[in-house]
């Protein structure tokens, strides 16, 4: 399947351009960013094309992989989906409820394959852990820490505008603490949002299975503190879930060859548009819970 990749920034150019270039049955065109020396620098890097016409790019691929913030995202992709464009999408899908379920029901009505890359869902050793967990049952509740510092030295994100003057901890990490839980403990039915210091929220959640659990979440932890923990307890004891060793590009690498499996066969991903919606949703519910 021939891809193009919209984006220039960190993400795409250590993770989504390596990924693509070497996943299974997928074709990188071509690269498209706003910055035209940009795009001109990682698609040499890539060995493919600069696009600085983005409907250009349209016409000569079959999917879209997108590295921009959610906002851009959003609207790209719409855009993309109307001319039935399969899409490999960054998280969280849009920044406004409105815009996810716009693109969501393009993508129902185009019948075009998305998948979400919601990084622990494509780790195999993450995967195999949440396994693991659905096997046993007899889960109770959970819990997940996700103290990052983007102000720490060589942090490749630190300049990122949306992250900082935006949405912060809730719409960047909180997206894979939602999906992990998720995993872990089944569909999220409920959400309640308590805010601390700058960007600091905490997430109660409760699961269609019963189970509760919870989230903390900054970007703006002191280096010396940021700290990620994810952990589950039942009627079996407790688990925690490993760290991951699986380098982000080659996770995008199997998104990317799992998104060309589900335009093939028709089926839809467990990590689809709809999946991530339904996170838009819950975010968008906590983040009114913090207005004052």
């Amino acid at each position: 399947m021939r891809f193009g990749l919209v984006g220039t920034g960190p993400w795409a150019t250590l993770t989504q351009g390596p990924g693509l270039k070497a996943a299974e049955d997928v074709e990188l065109v071509g690269v498209w960013g706003r910055d035209d020396s940009k795009a001109q620098a990682l698609a040499t890097d890539l060995g493919v094309t600069p696009y600085s016409d983005y409907a250009a790019l349209l016409a000569d691929v079959d999917a879209l992989a997108f590295a921009v913030p959610p906002k851009v995202q959003a609207s790209m992709a719409l855009d993309a989906a109307a001319v039935g464009k399969h899409l490999l999408l960054d998280k969280p899908v849009a920044d406004s409820l409105d815009d996810a379920r716009a693109l969501a029901d393009e993508v129902s009505g185009e019948g075009i394959a998305s998948v979400v890359f919601f990084t622990g869902r494509f780790e195999p050793e993450t995967r195999a852990f949440f396994d693991r967990i659905q096997a046993t049952g007899g889960w109770k509740g959970g819990w997940t820490r996700m103290l990052a510092s983007l102000d720490a030295p060589g942090n490749p994100f630190s300049e990122s505008p949306w992250r900082r003057e935006q949405r912060g901890a809730l719409w960047d990490i909180g997206p894979h603490a939602l999906s992990n839980l998720s995993a872990l403990l089944g569909p999220i039915t409920d959400i309640r949002a308590v805010g601390g210091a700058g960007d600091l929220v905490h997430l109660v959640l409760t699961h269609e299975s019963g189970a509760t659990s919870t989230a903390s979440l900054s970007l703006f932890a002191p280096p010396e503190g940021s700290n990620f923990e994810t952990g589950i307890w039942g009627e079996t004891g407790t688990a925690l879930l490993p760290a991951g060793d699986t380098p982000a590009a080659d996770a995008f690498a199997l998104a990317a060859t799992e998104l060309v499996a589900a335009a093939e066969s028709g089926d839809t991903h467990p990590v689809d548009i709809a999946f991530g919606t339904r996170v838009v949703e819950l975010l968008s519910t906590a983040e009114a819970q913090l207005r004052p």
